[in-house]
């Protein structure tokens, strides 16, 4: 298994059970405090069409503080034991960091179940879920090892303090959707996504524990497990914005809603919460039908819900407050008595300026400056005039080469800016790139983007793909001089290439036009038209990208790729 450098618990955890151990959300240890380890949920209230396994009863191995496994992983603290596993806290000895494990018998029922859980999931690799670092069935034993995070805040601690603004709940849906999406596109279901299984760190990204590993360890199955989570979304984005749990049985510390009331919408619990985000919430709740409000057809699967979360209006950050200075106060430096305090009710005295020159030769210096002074003026007057002069005679020159001239001297026309009305990602082969996020490269934020897949090679894209790009509706047909990108990555080297299209979805890179290419090694790319046309439609297409590392705020691989933040087309 690939060894990583960040550590946190994914906690085995059970309907409203307690760990053996002593309250394991009160330990101090490595920022367990931030992140206590519990759950309190019923699996029919967390997991709809989930079906619990049949439970073999093995004898859980006799464990302690202090026991190693592989001589590697120090056990060090309980956190749940229960149903013939148990979850603790450790130190890699090997690495020196903090690491979670969960330990059960080999023989245990849902052994080979939980290997193969935790084995797919070390897989999938993507940085938006808790890792798992190793899976080893030894000496009678099957544990997991995954990491842990000290700098990361469970969502059950954060609601604790009071529902989420409306910013930062539609990050943390727009990001738990995404990496659910990304993983049910490889065969993973979590199952058990609820407010203990959703972390924020201290960059404020949020992270997910116990794909797939935590199902396993209860025997839990869904026959629709993306319908399964993206309720769990909708249910995580409803105690976010309402601080109360959308059943009628409460869990993680929050209120259930009322008896014999039904589900209802976020916006009808609490005042002032966002439209738009309530509207979300019941698409992701209520499968069976939509929302009454809007009629909006239903969500049934994380991949739906991102393209849901991408059609609504971007929900900017609040701005920053800023308190007015002090009023100015003057101080005794100021008053010339620095160190010596002002008695009270007297005022300081003002010094008297020092006479003037008086004496003979102080006259006479007086009679010298004035001098120097009346020459400088009569130098400057003269110098003056003459410009001035010689300024009337370059203007008629100037007019008089202007008249012979004609229309030569004219002023070009200036360029002028062209409003994109839409856009659709061309696909020529193979999967799109980063469908749906088209809108984020013409909605004048630079930190949002539109990214290309990670390639092995480069920087050519071919022959993965004969190139990436996008398609711009201009409104009606009009004719371009340039148009502008601003990249995320640099280096050798960018290729961009323009195409006049005949409609948003055109054919066949075949079926279009070639307007207009230029390479760069930097961040900025200004691709000047070379053919004249009038055109509604254009392409913007990348033929070759750059080689960069792993970009955590966009979730991308180190590899051969590129992002476009901002598009801006002239005519």
């Amino acid at each position: 298994m690939a060894e990583r450098s960040t550590a946190a618990v994914d906690v085995a955890d059970n309907s409203g059970e307690q760990p053996l151990t002593a309250k394991a959300d009160q330990s101090t240890a490595d920022g367990v405090a931030k992140n206590p380890e519990r759950d309190t949920d019923s699996d029919e209230a967390q997991v709809s069409g989930g079906t619990e396994g049949s439970v073999k009863k093995a004898s859980p191995p006799e464990l302690h503080s202090g026991h190693k496994l592989a001589r590697r992983y120090r056990l060090e603290e309980c956190v749940t034991r229960l149903d013939g596993f148990s979850s603790w806290r450790a130190v890699d000895e090997k690495l020196r960091r903090a690491v979670g494990v969960h330990v059960l018998p080999a023989d245990h029922a849902r052994a080979r179940s939980v290997l193969a859980a935790a084995r797919s999931s070390a897989l999938l690799g993507d940085p938006r879920f808790v890792q798992v670092l190793d899976a080893v069935e030894e000496n009678d034993l099957v544990y997991v090892v995954h990491e842990w995070l000290p700098d990361a805040t469970e969502l059950t601690t954060l609601l604790a303090a009071g529902p989420l603004e409306p910013h930062d709940a539609y990050q943390m849906v727009s990001q738990i959707a995404s990496a659910m999406a990304a993983a049910h596109r490889e065969g993973l279901a979590h199952l058990r996504l609820n407010p203990n299984a959703v972390l924020r760190t201290s960059s404020g990204q949020w992270r997910i524990r116990g794909l797939a590993v935590n199902a396993a360890l209860r025997g839990i199955s869904s026959d629709t497990p993306q319908r399964t989570d993206t309720e769990a979304i909708g249910a995580l984005l409803y105690a976010a914005l309402t601080q109360r749990w959308p059943y009628e049985n409460d869990a993680y510390g929050l209120s259930g809603l009322p008896k014999d009331v039904g589900l209802i919408a976020p916006d009808q619990v609490r005042a002032g919460i966002h439209r738009g985000l309530s509207e979300l919430t019941m698409r992701a709740l209520v499968n069976d039908g939509a929302t009454a409000s809007r009629h909006e057809a239903p969500c049934t699967t994380p991949e739906e819900l991102v393209k849901a979360i991408g059609e609504m209006p971007r929900i900017r950050p609040p701005e920053p407050a800023f308190t007015a200075p002090p009023e100015y106060q003057r101080t005794t430096y100021q008053q010339g008595t620095y160190g010596r305090p002002t008695p009270p009710g007297t005022s300081q005295p003002i010094a008297p300026p020092p006479p003037p020159l008086q004496s003979r030769t102080g006259k006479a210096l007086k009679w010298a400056v004035s001098a120097l002074l009346i020459a400088a003026l009569g130098l400057g007057s003269w110098q003056l005039a003459d410009a001035l002069m010689d300024h009337t005679k370059s203007d008629d020159t100037h007019k008089s080469q202007e008249t012979n001239d004609g229309d030569k001297s004219a002023a070009k026309p200036k360029p002028q800016p062209i409003k994109i009305q839409n856009s659709q990602e061309f696909v020529a082969d193979g999967a799109p790139q980063n469908s749906g996020a088209e809108p984020k490269t013409y909605d004048n934020d630079p930190s949002t983007y539109w990214k290309t897949k990670s390639f092995i090679e480069g920087p050519p894209i071919a022959p993965y793909k004969p190139g990436v790009g996008i398609v711009y509706d201009l409104g009606s047909a009009k004719k371009l001089s340039t148009a502008t990108l601003d990249l995320r990555y640099g280096g050798d080297h960018t290729t961009v290439e323009l195409y006049a299209a005949d409609s948003l979805t055109p054919a066949s890179l075949d079926s279009m036009t070639k307007i207009g290419s230029v390479t760069t090694t930097g961040t900025t790319a200004t691709v000047k038209v070379t053919k004249s046309v009038k055109t509604q439609y254009v392409l913007v297409w990348l033929t070759a990208v750059p080689n960069s590392g792993y970009d955590s705020t966009l979730y991308s691989r180190a590899g051969w790729k590129q992002a476009i933040g901002e598009v801006k087309f002239t005519g």
